[in-house]
């Protein structure tokens, strides 16, 4: 095991566990990228070329650049008042630690690891790429189709719902207006002063 692919597992957990306990939302989402990224490079270092390059253009490229662009758009970058852990967090750091030791002793226990490892493929991407533009081009542009109408009609339900919201404010801000114009003009009007009782004479039947 090298020395890079040992950094690089080490930055990647760190980014991950950054991205979970800090508190400002774009913080987390630039560690969220870094993890990422740590990612696409022990793909990279396991010779999985497709992998760490869709990695890196899908997750790095795309994801992360998503939430932070929608993080800056909503402006939700401030760090919250209250604390980012539950009050149950001891559980879940204990859980996890049991899963991974669970994990890890199932591993080192495994049968199949004595076991002759098979000869891998010498695929590279252009081998892919080649593939994907002769053999499965029509798949390829249905999938992209299918990502465009989907893409489409996020925006158009987006745009409803903005229209459907700027409508009703335009609503109640010209009711408050002609409440605002009709309180002036009834605001001196005296109330009504009710009248006084009637006394009943002394000694009557």
């Amino acid at each position: 095991m090298s020395l890079f692919l040992i950094l690089t597992a080490v930055v990647t957990l760190l980014a991950a566990v950054a991205a979970m306990s800090l508190r400002n939302l774009v913080h987390c989402a630039l560690m969220l990228a870094i993890s990422f990224s740590g990612v696409a490079a022990l793909y990279l270092q396991l010779d999985a070329e497709f992998v760490g390059f869709t990695e890196i253009l899908v997750y790095v490229g795309a994801v992360a650049i998503l939430i932070v662009m929608a993080i800056l758009l909503t402006r939700s970058g401030e760090a919250p008042e209250k604390s980012v852990l539950t009050s149950g967090w001891q559980a879940g750091v204990l859980v996890t630690i049991l899963v991974f030791l669970l994990l890890s002793w199932s591993v080192l226990h495994s049968t199949a690891l004595p076991a002759p490892a098979a000869a891998a493929p010498h695929v590279t991407v252009k081998d892919i790429g080649d593939t994907l533009m002769t053999r499965y081009v029509l798949p390829l542009e249905i999938i992209g189709l299918m990502l465009t109408a989907a893409m489409i009609g996020a925006v158009v339900i987006a745009y409803k719902e903005e229209a459907k919201s700027s409508t009703t404010s335009s609503r109640q801000e010209a009711a408050r207006n002609l409440i605002g114009n009709r309180l002036p003009a009834t605001a001196n009007i005296p109330a009504p002063v009710p009248a006084a009782p009637a006394l009943k004479k002394e000694g009557a039947a």
